[in-house]
C-alpha cells in the first residue's frame, strides 16, 4: 500500500471530527428545534462513522503496544476491541453509511427540495455537504478493503440493524408528534399509507445493505486469499 492503513484511519477520523465540528458550528433554525441535530440520520451517521474510525485507531494503537509483549490480558482486551470494531462496521457503519449516501442522492436527483432545500446552501457549504453525504461511501469501502472484518451471525446482525432502523423510525414519528413537523420535507407531501410503505421499504433496504456488506467483505477477502494462494504455488518449469 502507498499509504499505511493505520495512517489512512487517522486521516479519516480527523476528517470526520472536522466535519462534525463545522456542522455543529452552523446556526441553522432546525438545530434549535426539538431533537436538534440528532433528529437527522445524516448527523447520526457522522457520529457512527467518527466513533467507528475512533475504535479503528484505538485498535491499531493497542495492537502496536501489545505486539510482542506476551501479556495475555492485553491480548484479551485487544480481541474485544477488534470484535467491537468488526461489529460496528457490519451492523452500523456500512449499512447506515451506504443508506445515507444512496437515499440522499437518489432523492436529491429527483427533487432536491424534498430532501435538501436550496435554502440550505446559505448555511452549508458544498464541501461540507459532500463530507456528510458523499465521502462516507469511499471511506467505508477503503476500510473494508484494507482490513478483514469478522461479521456476526446473520440472524444477530439482521436483528441489530432492524432494531436500529425501527428505533430511528419511531424517533422520527415522535419528533413529528411533539412538533407537528416531519424531519424530512418530503414526508409532508405523502399520505400516511405512503409513509408506512416508505418506512417499511427503508427497513428492508437497511437489511439488504447489511447482507451486501457481508457478501462484499467475503468477496474481497476470499479473492485476496485465492490470489495469495496462487502466488505461493510453485511455478512449473
Amino acid at each position: 500500500a502507498l499509504v499505511p492503513c493505520q495512517v489512512l484511519r487517522v486521516a479519516i477520523l480527523l476528517s470526520y471530527c472536522s466535519i462534525l465540528c463545522n456542522y455543529k458550528a452552523i446556526e441553522m433554525p432546525s438545530h434549535q428545534t426539538y431533537g436538534g441535530s440528532w433528529k437527522f440520520l445524516t448527523f447520526i451517521d457522522l457520529v457512527i462513522q467518527a466513533v467507528f474510525f475512533g475504535i479503528c485507531v484505538l485498535t491499531d494503537l493497542s495492537s502496536l503496544l501489545t505486539r510482542g509483549s506476551g501479556n495475555q490480558e492485553q491480548e484479551r482486551q485487544l480481541k474485544k476491541l477488534i470484535s467491537l470494531r468488526d461489529w460496528m462496521l457490519a451492523v452500523l457503519a456500512f449499512p447506515v453509511g451506504v443508506f445515507v449516501v444512496a437515499v440522499f442522492w437518489i432523492i436529491y436527483a429527483y427533487d432536491r427540495e424534498m430532501i435538501y432545500p436550496k435554502l440550505l446552501d446559505n448555511f452549508i457549504p458544498g464541501w461540507l455537504n459532500h463530507g456528510m453525504h458523499t465521502t462516507v461511501l469511499p471511506f467505508i469501502l477503503i476500510e473494508m478493503r484494507t482490513s478483514h472484518h469478522q461479521y456476526p451471525s446473520r440472524s444477530s446482525g439482521l436483528a441489530a440493524i432492524c432494531t436500529f432502523s425501527v428505533g430511528y423510525i419511531l424517533w422520527v414519528c415522535w419528533v413529528h408528534h411533539v412538533t407537528g413537523m416531519w424531519v424530512y420535507p418530503f414526508l409532508e407531501h405523502i399520505g400516511s399509507g405512503a409513509r408506512i410503505i416508505f418506512f417499511g421499504s427503508t427497513t428492508i433496504l437497511m437489511n439488504f445493505l447489511y447482507l451486501l456488506g457481508e457478501v462484499l467483505n467475503s468477496y474481497i477477502w476470499d479473492t485476496q486469499r485465492s490470489m495469495e494462494e496462487e502466488k505461493e504455488k510453485p511455478k512449473l518449469e
